[in-house]
């Protein structure tokens, strides 16, 4: 850290101390820049502290750019192949944090999500990167020289700037667009942003349907269009949630039906023709309740309107019950927004950016990484990942 103009000056300001930006402090400062840290919460890493039911998934051994939405979907397989899953999952050993795989790739900490933190703080300090938190959004203003940022506690120059601030997504931990605002005052366009990995809701008349089952969680696949998740679905007294619903709400568009199998792997007309062969007196519901959770087959046996035995249920009428638990169909109105988001999808637009160093190609030394591109990922910790892999390559380059 130097002075200019009676301004504190550093190599790097660094706007977020969330994964992104404490990743990218720590790889500038070790290769001897001097960094600063700047963050308007009291405390780093907040985002990082609540992920994964606070054990933080903090990557997923199956990570590939398949795994991420983006309007230009090759613009990440830069940043992903030069700091991949593998190095980070080193460098959480290198700091001895015990951890497990819970499924599907996803690895959590034994312990707890602060050990990742600690790990990001104690890799950013040993290079010398200093940090101050409780500062709101600066004003910036670009120099011959770089960048000052005046804030409610006085002003700070850089050579090179970079936004790390996130996206909208779980506004209680403060996070907002403000990396939003950034990009536009340099002239950098904005995909949409909108909330995503999120839980979905429904008008009054279909939400009747999940009030009675709300809580029961099961295995399903769920479709939008061409897409399709196989993870657990949840009822809420608000709608659809759990994995697989949280997963295709980054796909789905206002307007569009989902596509629920509620038994997937199950051959449900074949198995009600089995019962109404040898249980020809049970009800349409407990023949359902050999596939389903009990109050899940009374309420989609209660849609058909079934006789009092199986036996006198038509091949129709049990078609049509089984379509109603293979091929459920509903159109969501709307998500819980970013309230519960876990992500947020959009940001600033990868056109202007590069994908190998993430400066702004029109405004040398800015750099924008991390939530508030526009890169997104798909549930399971490759969101994180996305965090490390564009920190560590900005890292590298400022």
């Amino acid at each position: 850290m130097s002075k200019a103009g009676g301004a504190a000056a550093y190599d790097v300001i660094i706007l977020g101390a969330g994964a992104a930006g404490l990743m990218c402090a720590g790889i500038a400062a070790k290769r001897g820049r001097s960094v600063l840290v700047i963050e308007q919460g009291q405390h780093p890493g907040e985002k990082i502290r609540i992920s994964g039911g606070g054990r933080c998934n903090f990557t997923n051994l199956h990570t590939t750019p398949a795994n991420f939405q983006s309007q230009n979907p090759r613009f990440c397989r830069s940043a992903l192949s030069s700091y991949t899953q593998h190095d980070f999952i080193a460098l959480v050993e290198k700091h001895g944090i015990a951890y497990h795989e819970k499924t599907r790739g996803q690895l959590f900490c034994d312990g707890s999500a602060k050990q990742i933190i600690d790990l990001l703080l104690a890799e950013m300090r040993a290079g010398g990167a200093q940090i101050r938190c409780g500062i709101r959004s600066p004003q910036i203003a670009k120099t011959a020289d770089g960048f000052t940022l005046t804030t409610d506690h006085g002003r700070v120059c850089s050579r090179a700037l970079a936004i790390a601030t996130g996206g909208p997504s779980i506004p209680k931990i403060g996070a907002s667009g403000f990396g939003y605002k950034v990009a536009e005052q340099f002239g950098l366009s904005i995909v949409p942003p909108r909330a995503a990995l999120v839980p979905l809701t429904f008008a009054p008349a279909e939400l009747a349907q999940f009030t009675e089952l709300s809580g029961i969680a099961v295995d399903a696949v769920v479709s939008c269009g061409k897409t399709r998740f196989d993870e657990a679905l949840l009822f809420t007294h608000r709608g659809l949630s759990g994995p697989a619903i949280l997963q295709i709400s980054s796909y789905w568009r206002d307007g569009e039906e989902i596509a629920i199998d509620l038994a997937p792997g199950i051959d449900v007309l074949a198995a009600l023709k089995a019962a109404r062969r040898v249980h020809p007196r049970q009800e349409l519901a407990a023949a359902l309740g050999s596939l389903l959770p009990k109050r899940l087959a009374q309420a989609i046996a209660e849609r058909q309107q079934p006789p009092a035995r199986i036996a006198d249920c038509s091949d129709k009428a049990l078609a049509a019950a089984a379509a109603d638990v293979k091929q459920w169909r509903v159109k969501p109105n709307g998500t819980e927004g970013y309230r519960t988001a876990e992500v947020t999808l959009g940001g600033v637009d990868t056109s202007a950016l590069s994908s190998k160093t993430f400066e702004a190609r029109a405004v040398p030394g800015l750099y924008f990484i991390g939530e508030v591109v526009d890169v997104t990922g798909q549930l399971g910790g490759f969101n994180l990942q996305w965090a490390w892999s564009s920190g560590a390559a900005a890292g590298r380059a400022v």
